[in-house]
């Protein structure tokens, strides 16, 4: 039986029973960098997320508050997830989990120029992630993507 009450009120425990399962964060992820919203689209992520896992997943963050699910714009048959403010608040901890990942993963293949830009005005970079993403963007999909609007600075 699943407990409805908190292991304790410890506020790690707290994040880690809201997101604390690496198929939450990397959905999180998908919405944040690569513009995702769809359970195909998070479907197809290389990882390899199975379809019950996902469906589970895609429920307990919108419990949760992470996202919402509103119909989509043209097909109706579908549905799009958004992050909430709530869900919107995860960017600076998945921009450190990042910057961690880049420098100790000798094989990673995140641009080491994104992360220094990153860095180089952390305040501002989460400003812009949070506003693009927050207006359907993302970092790194699309033309209203994050990378597209700092070369046009």
């Amino acid at each position: 039986m699943k407990r409805s009450e908190s292991k304790s009120h410890c506020p790690i425990n707290f994040s880690l029973e809201t997101f604390g399962d690496s198929w939450s964060l990397l959905i999180v992820r998908d919405i944040v960098y690569f513009g995702k919203k769809t359970y195909g689209e998070f479907l197809e992520s290389e990882e390899g997320i199975s379809s019950n896992i996902l469906a589970t997943r895609l429920v307990t963050l919108e419990q949760k508050g992470i996202l919402v699910k509103n119909p989509h714009d043209t097909d109706k048959r579908k549905e799009v997830y958004l992050l909430t403010e709530k869900g919107l608040d995860l960017i600076p901890v998945l921009l450190e989990m990042a910057g961690w990942g880049a420098r100790h993963d000798p094989e990673t293949n995140a641009p080491q120029s994104w992360i220094a830009a990153v860095y180089a005005d952390r305040e501002r970079m989460i400003r812009v992630i949070r506003d693009t993403v927050r207006s359907g963007g993302s970092i790194f999909a699309g033309q209203n993507s994050v990378v597209s609007k700092l070369e046009m600075d």
